[in-house]
């Protein structure tokens, strides 16, 4: 049996790539997640899955960061990114970061499912003509991820509040949590972050190219 994890915010997709995978795979068991929050919440309680399909742009995942996060929790759990965009300096970072594939959502299903077949038989797969495109990922890329990784959705929101200019009681509004609690999150960025100041965090973030949590985009 094949066990696999589909992680995205748009339950037609999921539908439609379970009908497609249906037709290409004999024996399957398929969970959703339509959050990173849920993503963690299916992981936290099974985490035994042949791969993971993630899309970067559902909600709590602030594009690299769910990547990033769960690569770090979960070192054993193939992913595979299944995306919308198609930018080459986006999946090369996918990969930097640990993903073993990354898969247009514009491709057939067909094609879908033997991207699939070869990122289960524990191969890379992109996109024709794009793997001489790539750029590695540097090595200081790579230590600021694993910092990112060790916030928690919560802080992750907290730190792109910041970037926004908001101001605490501002944050504590818009996320419905207290002042203080927002100066805990704070306090705790600054320390996994290994920064002093506001501004050094979101500085931080920027690097990664990470984006707010909950933004909504085109897919």
């Amino acid at each position: 049996m094949t066990r696999l994890l589909i992680a995205d915010d748009h339950p037609l997709f999921r539908e439609a790539l379970q009908g497609a995978l249906a037709n290409h795979f004999s024996d399957l068991d398929i969970r959703e997640a339509d959050t990173l929050e849920a993503t963690l919440q299916v992981l936290e309680a099974d985490d035994d899955f042949d791969l993971l399909l993630l899309d970067l742009h559902m909600p709590g995942a602030g594009d690299l960061y769910g990547l990033i996060r769960i690569r770090t929790d979960y070192p054993l759990l193939p992913i595979a990114v299944i995306s919308g965009t198609e930018d080459v300096q986006v999946i090369g970072r996918c990969l930097g970061f640990g993903a073993l594939g990354f898969i247009p959502k514009s491709l057939a299903s067909a094609e879908i499912a033997n991207a699939i077949s070869v990122i289960l038989g524990g191969d890379e797969w992109v996109p024709d003509g794009v793997r001489e495109q790539l750029a590695d990922v540097s090595t200081e890329d790579i230590e600021l991820a694993e910092k990112v990784a060790a916030l928690t959705p919560q802080q992750y929101r907290v730190l792109f509040h910041v970037h926004e200019g908001l101001l605490n009681k501002q944050i504590a509004w818009q996320l419905g949590i207290t002042e203080a609690t927002v100066k805990a999150h704070m306090t705790a960025i600054f320390r996994k972050l290994d920064v002093y100041s506001r501004t050094q965090a979101v500085l931080l973030a920027e690097k990664l190219q990470l984006a707010p949590p909950d933004e909504q985009r085109t897919r």
